[in-house]
């Protein structure tokens, strides 16, 4: 059974940086399309970036320049460098995970197209 464990979540001020962490276990993050989605209080689950297996990124445009995905094949991890952090930035972050490779039935940043999710991580950037 895929689980993924997310950390690295907070409190930080506007402006600040943050990163987040998520371990998988029993299949290698190199086998996975994987993504960070996050969801604010009355808001829908959106997709903020995701990472092919290969290491190609799609971010969506709200925080292109401002966050980085990344994974550590060795480690199992896959990473999000938060920078510049907003009051609009405060969600719960998750990350998900599948084996399917993306199509235009479910391209990287739609969360419908994941199997695998993590239970959470809180961000929060106080206004």
């Amino acid at each position: 059974q895929v689980q993924l464990v997310e950390s690295g979540g907070g409190s930080v001020q506007a402006g600040g940086s943050l990163g987040l962490s998520c371990v998988v276990s029993e299949y290698s993050v190199s086998l996975f399309w994987m993504g960070w989605f996050r969801q604010a209080p009355g808001k829908e689950r959106e997709g903020v970036a995701a990472i092919d297996p290969y290491g190609s990124t799609t971010y969506t445009d709200s925080v292109k320049g401002q966050f980085t995905i990344s994974k550590d094949n060795a480690k199992n991890t896959l990473y999000l460098l938060m920078n510049s952090l907003k009051p609009e930035d405060t969600a719960m972050y998750y990350c998900a995970a599948d084996f399917r490779a993306r199509s235009t039935e479910y391209p990287p940043l739609n969360r419908n197209g994941y199997k695998y999710w993590g239970q959470g991580t809180q961000v929060t950037v106080p206004s």
